[in-house]
């Protein structure tokens, strides 16, 4: 097996998928049922890093969920000798990566559709979905070593890409519905910086937002406030008509284009400040494009990964790229 270098082409057209997802609403139900069961599939696995996914449940456990986490499918059966070898390293992997991917099981005798609509030629053969797109990582059981670039180059190309960083957890976090620790008390210079940030100092923010994630990278929380402090920096003394005229006069002008864009965010035109990006990045090239590119991942951040608006909107971005 080679690695594969996390280019998207090749993506699955996963159209099909969610059609059929839709039309089995009842089976969904039966599932989740099952599933809500003791001892079911709900309470498998710390933090759900690793499930079963079946044609019903495909939109709501694996496209929906990879806006927000790369998702890495493993098509096997019962019968499959190589499957029980690539299996559990798989998901002793998924443990060992704590949250930077999910991994989703697919027992090819039992969903056929699935199997068909990537294209699976044998089994193992393992699939990642990123911000709904699909594409192929390898087929066979394959050496750990290998296994491991593939899955960092998977990790390294939603991050950097699409802004997906996944929900790092921490070996046995608990389930939820469970008593957890008490939560630690706030850090002193996280306060200081949403103290600055409400009290309208944004550049005390900023450099406090920054302080904080130089020691955490992964703190969700300051890096929505960092978001939010650069955007309101951004538009700081903007004068709006002008600079929309601006944009509608240059339409090619990137820098033009991204001004009008923190504006619309700003102004609760969410859907106005998402197209208008997704559009950049597709007219321009170069430089500019990744300007575009950037901007949209941070407007990402202040509206957040649950966020439907943000879930299309990476779909878009996704289809201009590749």
């Amino acid at each position: 097996m080679q690695p594969r270098n996390m280019s998207m082409s090749g993506a699955v057209d996963l159209s099909a998928v969610k059609a059929a997802a839709e039309a089995k609403e009842k089976a969904e139900r039966a599932r989740a049922q099952r599933a809500a069961q003791p001892g079911g599939q709900q309470a498998a696995g710390a933090a759900q890093l690793v499930i079963d996914v079946d044609e019903a449940g495909f939109e709501r456990e694996v496209l929906q969920r990879s806006a927000e986490v790369p998702v890495v499918i493993d098509f096997w059966a019962e019968w499959c000798e190589p499957c029980k070898q690539l299996g559990p390293l798989l998901e002793r992997l998924a443990q060992e990566y704590a949250g930077g991917f999910v991994l989703a099981k697919v027992d090819v005798d039992r969903n056929q559709m699935l199997f068909q609509q990537f294209g699976v030629q044998g089994i193992p053969a393992v699939f990642a979905v990123i911000a709904g797109q699909a594409l192929p990582l390898f087929q066979g059981a394959a050496p750990e070593a290998q296994i491991r670039q593939v899955l960092d180059q998977l990790i390294q190309a939603a991050e950097q890409r699409f802004g997906i960083a996944g929900a790092r957890v921490e070996p046995g976090q608990a389930q939820p519905g469970e008593q957890g620790p008490p939560e630690p008390p706030e850090d002193p210079v996280l306060a200081a910086a949403h103290a600055a940030l409400d009290a309208g100092d944004l550049g005390g923010a900023v450099q406090a937002y920054r302080n904080v994630l130089d020691g955490d990278p992964q703190n969700a929380e300051a890096r929505l406030g960092l978001a939010q402090a650069e955007l309101l920096g951004r538009v700081q003394g903007v004068d709006a008509q002008r600079a929309r005229k601006d944009a509608a006069d240059r339409p090619d002008d990137a820098a033009a284009q991204l001004v009008v864009a923190d504006l619309d965010l700003v102004g609760g035109h969410v859907e106005d400040a998402f197209g208008r990006l997704v559009d950049t990045v597709r007219r321009c090239a170069g430089e500019e494009r990744e300007q575009a590119r950037l901007r949209l991942l941070e407007l990402f951040e202040v509206v957040g990964p649950e966020d439907p608006r943000v879930t299309a909107a990476r779909g878009a971005l996704a289809r201009v790229l590749f």
